[in-house]
């Protein structure tokens, strides 16, 4: 623990829910080491950090700043749990127009920052680092082993010699253990590039900015991404690379559905309830994270499938925003919860997702693959059923599936519709004797990941030596 007369640093999340929550995490870590942090966000992202400014009252403080408007995104739409995912984009061009309000503010603090730590997708805070004189930290969400492909994109820029054929293959061979992906799998921010369009060129020297930033931090760790860390750090020609995670909520046994990301339907205890009924691996947890929406053509099909299959289930959905066709997405097909009820459990909204995979009933999650989603399984020691759908879930999905055989593919695409009879195949196979071998190997996984942030693993000591960098670097 080092004095409260820590160094003051900028902390800029971006506001999306896989996002801000481990950013969130990473904070209150170095709030416990002792630094000063004031943490930026607009009006309707205040409550998210509430419970880290009530940890820490005297050492973290909040910027609030009006978020600027965007003709492609809903008045009163602050985060993009609100949106579609293709949103994004819209969301990351908005947010730049906070350049001048952070100047403005920094040059009237009596103590500005001496350094920012902000999310991938800010990359143009690099810039604004170096016109204000100080050092920006990239933080990073996902792993080293999507961003390593990522950053390559924009790098390299690669094109399809076919502009019509979505098949044609990417990669890059000088990344260890990468694959070829085809077109349609690779970065949908990326794809959607277009040359000397403003947007489009804020982006791109956005993702370069993180390079270019002073260092660079995971929330991930040496046995998941040793080699494609090491990779990222001679590419960039500098050591200043930490692997941190993974990281866990507070009290994480404790933190109901409220408390995480949203409001819920049901109560993180009759979740708990409901799974101490259940015999020990017995239950298939299903998820899709804070931002997919599933269309109904996929839901009707899910949900035909979890019927037939037999298997109790617990069943996390997300309704259409304002930005889907509500007559097409989100909805639940009429009489399901009636007939599953007793054998699966339905989420409306946010899912206490840690709580649930912990439980001795769950014996496999079917998950998008997304970055958090991932990590808690890992860290639960719970296998996978993959449908990748966007963003890095098809790198992620490489991991889980090819490297680390913890999981299976099931389906891929974010429109793909995955049949009731396959699904049900799928289900069966949770219950055979090679899924017990994937659970060896997911619990082996999850001692590395528990190892690594327990006193003295890696990410533990890479956590202080990141703080002690900051200290002694920056302390007045």
């Amino acid at each position: 623990m080092m004095s409260k007369s820590g160094a003051h640093i900028l902390v800029f999340p971006y506001p999306a829910q896989g996002h801000m929550i481990p950013l969130l995490d990473f904070t209150h870590q170095l709030a416990t080491r002792g630094l000063t942090i004031t943490i930026l966000v607009t009006p309707k992202n205040l409550p998210i950090i509430t419970p880290l400014i009530s940890a820490h009252p005297h050492s973290v403080t909040p910027l609030v700043l009006p978020f600027p408007p965007h003709p492609a995104i809903p008045s009163g739409v602050e985060n993009t749990i609100d949106i579609p995912a293709s949103g994004s984009r819209s969301v990351m061009a908005a947010l730049a127009e906070l350049h001048d309000p952070i100047v403005r503010w920094f040059r009237n603090h009596p103590s500005p920052p001496v350094a920012i730590v902000s999310d991938m997708f800010l990359g143009w805070t690099h810039s604004l680092a170096c016109q204000l004189s100080i050092r920006r930290y990239a933080f990073f969400p996902s792993g080293a082993f999507a961003i390593a492909f990522i950053y390559s994109l924009w790098v390299e820029m690669p094109q399809r010699k076919n502009v019509d054929n979505d098949a044609e293959m990417v990669g890059f061979p000088e990344i260890p253990n990468s694959p070829v992906y085809p077109w349609w799998q690779v970065s949908p921010v990326y794809r959607s590039y277009v040359k000397g369009d403003p947007n489009s060129e804020l982006i791109r020297d956005s993702f370069l900015g993180n390079g270019a930033s002073y260092g660079l931090v995971f929330n991930t760790f040496d046995g998941l991404d040793r080699v494609h860390l090491d990779y990222l750090a001679k590419k960039l020609g500098h050591e200043r690379v930490w692997s941190i995670g993974p990281f866990l909520p507070p009290q994480s046994d404790d933190v109901g559905p409220t408390e995480r990301g949203g409001s819920s339907s049901i109560s993180a205890s009759e979740i708990s309830s409901w799974l101490d009924t259940c015999q020990d691996h017995t239950v298939v947890y299903v998820c899709f994270g804070s931002q997919a929406v599933l269309t109904n053509d996929q839901m009707k099909e899910l949900a035909l499938g979890l019927e037939k299959s037999g298997v109790k289930f617990i069943l996390s959905v997300k309704g259409a925003t304002k930005g889907h066709d509500q007559g097409k997405y989100g909805s639940i097909p009429l009489g399901f919860e009636d007939r599953v009820a007793g054998r699966g459990l339905l989420i409306k909204g946010w899912a206490p997702q840690m709580l649930i995979l912990k439980h001795r009933a769950v014996c496999a999650f079917l998950t998008h693959c997304g970055w958090n989603s991932m990590l808690e399984s890992i860290v639960a020691g719970v296998p996978m059923l993959a449908w990748p759908m966007g963003a890095d879930q098809f790198l992620n999905a490489t991991l889980l599936v090819d490297q680390l055989d913890v999981a299976i593919r099931v389906c891929e695409g974010a429109e793909t519709i995955l049949n009731a009879d396959d699904l049900v195949k799928f289900l069966g196979q949770v219950m055979s004797e090679k899924w017990r071998v994937r659970r060896t190997h997911a619990l082996a996984l999850s001692k590395a990941a528990l190892d690594v942030i327990s006193e003295g693993g890696s990410s533990f000591n890479n956590l202080d030596h990141f703080a002690r960098h900051l200290y002694e670097k920056y302390a007045i």
